[in-house]
C-alpha cells in the first residue's frame, strides 16, 4: 500500500492514497459477483439503495442502473403494474426508455393528480344516463359500466362498454351492451376477479333488496364487437340477507369480502361475508366471518379495498344514528382466523382532517400500494371533490398512528364535487376513472337537497411520465 507522509508546522500526517482503489481490492464485498450484489439490493428499501450508490463509482452503476429500478419497481407494484406502465408509456408517446427510478420517487412522493375530462356531450355520441349507486370496472382493456339509479329514484338495468386499452385519453365509444339481465338495481357491489366480474345484492326502485350473485365477463367480437355475458352464480350454501348499499372487494385469489349495508327492513348492518368462488366460477360458496375481537360498527355507504393478498381496508360510511364515519379499519383474512383492526388517528393533527367523515365515496388502490380515497358526501350532504391518500404501509403498532394520511393537489379539470360515483383504475394504477353520482343542482321543491343525477366521466392521472431524456 502507498503511503504518502507530509511534515507541517512539526505536526506528521500519514495518508493512504486511492482510498477507493483499497477498498476495492481489499473489501470482501467486491469479491460478490455482480448478479449477487444484484439480488441483495433487491431485498432493500430505495433510501438504502440510493446509500449504497454513494460507496463507490461501480456500485453507483449498478445501484442506480433501469434495469435494478424495473426490477424494484416489479417488486413492490408487482409484474402486471409495470407491463401495463409500459404499455400507456408507448401509447402517451414516451418513445424512450422510462426512468424507472424517477418514477419510483415520484410514486413514492405523490402530492397531487391531474384531471382531464373524457365525456364530451357534443361530439354526438351515445353515452349513457347520467346515474348514481352504480358500479364501474375495469376489466379485460375495457370500463364495464352497470347499474345504478336515476331521477325519480328509479333503477337502471343497461351494461356499458368502453374499450380504453393503452390510450387512455382517447375519445371513449360507449357500446351499450344489454339490458334487463341482471334485473335493474342501485347500491350493490360489482368487484373483478381475474377477467370476470362479480356482482352481489343491490336495491331495486320498489326498495327490494336483492342477494343474487352473478358473474360477468367481456367478449370480444369481430362482428358487432364487445359483449358482456352475464350469468347467475350457483350456490352451495345460502346466500348472505338481502341488502344494499354495502361494500365489497375481492381479496385474496377468488374470494368477494362483503360488509354491511342496509337490509330489508332498512336496518344497517355490521355483518361480514366472504363468497368462495370455485377455479372456473362456477360455483360459489358464501359463508359468514363470525368475529370475536371489535369489529367495524353497522353502517352503509362505506368502501373496502384490497391492499394486498388478504388484507383489506374499510373506511367511513353512515352509522346507527345516521352519522357520517371517518373510522379506518383494517381485516385480515385466513382460512383459520380472520379478524378487523381498527386503526386509530387523530384527525386533529392532519391538516384538513376534520372533513375526513364522509359517505358516498371511492376508495381504490393505485400504484404504490396506497390507497386514494375521492369525493362522498357530509352529514349534512354537502358533496366533496377532495382527493386522499392512505399510506397503510405507514402504520406502526403505536396508536394513535402517525403520518397515514396526505391530502392531493388537483390540477386541471375541475369536475363537480359529487357522492355515491362509480371509479376505478386501470391495470397500472395510475389512472383513476369517475363517472357520474350525485352532485349540486337546482333546488326544487320536492327535493329540498338539491340534488342532481351526473353522468360525466373523468380522469385522474397519479403520474405524469418522464422520460430518460428528458431534464
Amino acid at each position: 500500500m502507498a503511503e504518502t507522509t507530509t511534515r507541517s508546522s512539526g505536526a506528521v500526517t500519514t495518508t493512504t492514497a486511492s482510498a477507493s482503489s483499497s477498498f476495492t481490492t481489499l473489501s470482501p464485498i467486491t469479491q460478490i459477483a455482480q448478479d449477487h450484489i444484484f439480488s441483495i439490493l433487491l431485498l432493500l428499501p430505495m433510501d438504502s439503495i440510493i446509500s449504497f450508490s454513494m460507496t463507490c463509482s461501480r456500485f453507483r452503476s449498478l445501484a442506480l442502473s433501469e434495469s435494478l429500478w424495473e426490477a424494484v419497481c416489479r417488486r413492490d407494484w408487482g409484474p402486471a403494474a409495470v407491463d401495463a406502465l409500459k404499455s400507456s408509456a408507448e401509447a402517451t408517446n414516451c418513445h424512450q426508455q422510462l426512468s424507472w427510478m424517477r418514477l419510483y420517487k415520484q410514486v413514492r412522493q405523490l402530492d397531487s393528480v391531474s384531471c382531464h375530462r373524457l365525456s364530451d356531450p357534443d361530439v354526438g355520441m351515445v353515452l349513457p344516463k347520467a346515474r348514481a349507486s352504480h358500479s364501474l370496472n375495469f376489466v379485460s382493456d375495457c370500463l364495464v359500466l352497470f347499474g345504478g339509479g336515476c331521477e325519480g329514484g328509479r333503477h337502471i338495468d343497461d351494461t356499458w362498454v368502453a374499450y380504453i386499452g393503452n390510450d387512455f385519453r382517447r375519445t371513449l365509444r360507449w357500446e351499450k351492451i344489454a339490458s334487463g339481465v341482471p334485473t335493474g338495481r342501485f347500491g350493490h357491489t360489482c368487484i373483478v376477479v381475474g377477467s370476470h366480474l362479480v356482482l352481489f345484492g343491490g336495491i331495486n326502485d320498489a326498495g327490494i333488496r336483492h342477494n343474487d350473485t352473478w358473474i360477468g365477463e367481456v367478449v370480444l367480437h369481430r362482428t358487432p364487437g364487445f359483449a358482456v355475458s352475464w350469468r347467475l352464480l350457483e350456490l352451495s350454501s345460502a346466500p348472505p340477507p338481502p341488502r344494499g348499499a354495502h361494500a365489497g372487494c375481492c381479496i385474496g385469489n377468488n374470494s368477494m369480502l362483503i360488509h354491511g349495508g342496509i337490509g330489508p327492513a332498512g336496518h344497517r348492518l355490521g355483518d361480514t361475508w366472504v363468497l368462495d368462488l370455485s377455479e372456473n366460477l362456477r360455483l360459489g360458496t358464501w359463508r359468514e366471518v363470525v368475529m370475536t375481537n371489535p369489529s367495524p360498527p353497522p353502517r352503509s355507504g362505506h368502501t373496502l379495498t384490497c391492499i394486498a393478498g388478504n388484507r383489506t381496508v374499510l373506511f367511513g360510511g353512515r352509522g346507527l344514528s345516521y352519522d357520517v364515519l371517518n373510522d379506518l379499519w383494517l381485516f385480515e383474512f385466513s382460512g383459520k382466523c380472520s379478524n378487523w383492526v381498527q386503526i386509530v388517528y387523530d384527525s386533529q393533527t392532519i391538516p384538513g382532517g376534520n372533513s375526513l367523515p364522509r359517505v358516498g365515496h371511492s376508495a381504490t388502490l393505485i400504484l404504490g400500494g396506497r390507497v386514494l380515497i375521492y369525493g362522498g358526501e357530509d352529514s349534512e350532504r354537502r358533496r366533496k371533490d377532495d382527493f386522499w391518500v392512505v399510506d397503510i404501509g405507514a402504520i406502526t403498532p403505536v396508536s394513535p398512528v402517525m403520518n397515514i394520511w396526505k391530502r392531493l393537489n388537483a390540477k386541471g379539470y375541475k369536475p363537480e364535487p359529487r357522492s355515491f360515483h362509480g371509479a376505478c383504475t386501470d391495470g397500472s394504477g395510475r389512472l383513476l376513472f369517475v363517472l357520474g353520482g350525485m352532485v349540486d343542482g337546482v333546488v326544487r321543491p320536492a327535493e329540498p337537497g338539491g340534488l342532481r343525477f351526473d353522468a360525466e366521466l373523468f380522469l385522474a392521472e397519479l403520474v405524469i411520465f418522464k422520460c430518460n431524456t428528458e431534464e
